[in-house]
């Protein structure tokens, strides 16, 4: 899968080294996500083949620059229900945040699952990432609740903020679009 600027693909063994560099060892990146900061090259290449063999039957993919070609993070999601989908994380190393490819990531992740059937698209956010609770909120999501959650790593207790955005068909869409360039037309 592609956007405009990123590569959605399975990984292969050879990127152990970008996501180590750019993801793995960088504990800013791991603030958010539930899993722990990788110390060494060795370490990597075995969470690599443990990476390989767990998106092997899921939707989670490694995240390239079209640029560079390099692996910067990973995007993935799932069907919970028959038309409720939900990502299962987005996370970019922290020299590829603010670029707007979380953006990108959240909207290819929302059009595949519109493309598949989707009619609900769900998205959850730890209450201090700030940066994560904007780029939901910019991309149309509305709050849905929250919840008290333990964090595996340390014990430690966080707010889930949970986010959803109803999904319409490319005909809804198509009639939406033509409705509002109607009016606007109809009332010049």
């Amino acid at each position: 899968m592609e956007t405009r600027r990123l590569i959605l693909a399975k990984a292969r063994f050879g990127e152990w080294k970008d996501m180590y560099r750019n993801v793995w060892s960088r504990p800013e990146t791991a603030r958010y996500m539930m899993w722990r900061v990788t110390d060494s090259e060795e370490d990597a290449r075995a969470r690599m083949e443990r990476t390989i063999a767990w998106q092997s039957g899921r939707d989670v993919w490694l995240v390239y620059e079209k640029s560079g070609g390099q692996a910067i993070g990973w995007a993935g999601l799932e069907e919970l229900s028959p038309g409720v989908w939900q990502e299962t994380g987005i996370a970019l190393g922290p020299d590829f945040v603010g670029r707007g490819y979380g953006r990108e990531l959240l909207e290819k992740l929302v059009e595949t699952a519109r493309m598949r059937g989707g009619e609900k698209f769900l998205c959850s956010v730890r209450a201090e990432n700030a940066a994560s609770r904007g780029l939901v909120r910019a991309c149309g999501f509305v709050p849905a609740g929250t919840e008290r959650r333990t964090d595996r790593r340390d014990g430690s207790i966080y707010q889930l903020e949970l986010y959803q955005k109803h999904l319409q068909s490319e005909e809804e869409t198509r009639k939406t679009n033509l409705y509002a360039g109607d009016t606007t037309e109809n009332t010049i």
